[in-house]
């Protein structure tokens, strides 16, 4: 079963496709929101979950306070859950939900005509995607992602790390078994890396 962790719309179910996606599992959804929810990186923050599949990364930054969602999600029957998921999150998160939208377009596309700015992107492609790919994807994301954003890109412990556009810069790895996270950002300004706590996204 997989089911929102935390926030508004907590334990909230989720359907998941029989096949053709890879959900990540909850023991890392958990870990990846608590490493976001440490850096303040989800209230109020628009996000991107790119090849979304149920929907779950997104939906789980809209429980916790995101500002909006939009999944991306090219398989049709794939995206008509995402529809679903989305619904009944809206549903638990009362009155005034999170705008969550549904894109049913390749990555690519959606990344062509989207417009900044974006402050979280959630990355879980399939295994197959080649490092290529995700790498015109993430060239794509860095001219979206807002100053101090964040980029998750999650791969099979066995995959090399992604390659990083000019400015965006990798600040954390972490590996849960077969799963391996990668986090990235676009640098904020000067002025407000200032403003940091001593416990910063790097070291922490």
């Amino acid at each position: 079963m997989t089911r929102i962790i935390a926030g508004r719309a907590r334990s909230v179910r989720l359907s998941v496709p029989s096949v053709g996606t890879r959900p990540t599992s909850e023991r890392v959804r958990e870990a990846l929101f608590s490493t976001l929810d440490a850096w303040d990186a989800i209230s109020g923050a628009h996000v991107l979950d790119l090849y979304a599949g149920s929907g779950a990364l997104g939906l789980e930054a809209a429980s916790r306070g995101a500002s909006s969602v939009v999944l991306v999600e090219r398989n049709a029957k794939a995206a008509g859950l995402c529809r679903t998921n989305a619904a009944a999150v809206q549903r638990a998160l009362g009155p005034r939900p999170t705008p969550i939208d549904v894109s049913t377009r390749s990555v690519r596309a959606h990344l062509t005509t989207a417009t900044p700015p974006v402050d979280l992107v959630l990355v879980d492609p399939p295994y197959d995607v080649s490092e290529q790919d995700i790498a015109d994807d993430l060239a794509a994301i860095a001219r979206l992602l807002s100053a101090g954003g964040v980029i998750v890109v999650e791969r099979s412990s066995r995959s090399p790390e992604p390659t990083w556009p000019t400015g965006i810069e990798a600040i954390r790895k972490r590996a849960y078994g077969e799963t391996t996270l990668w986090f990235a950002e676009s640098p904020a300004p000067e002025s407000d890396e200032a403003e940091r706590s001593e416990t910063s996204r790097a070291s922490d």
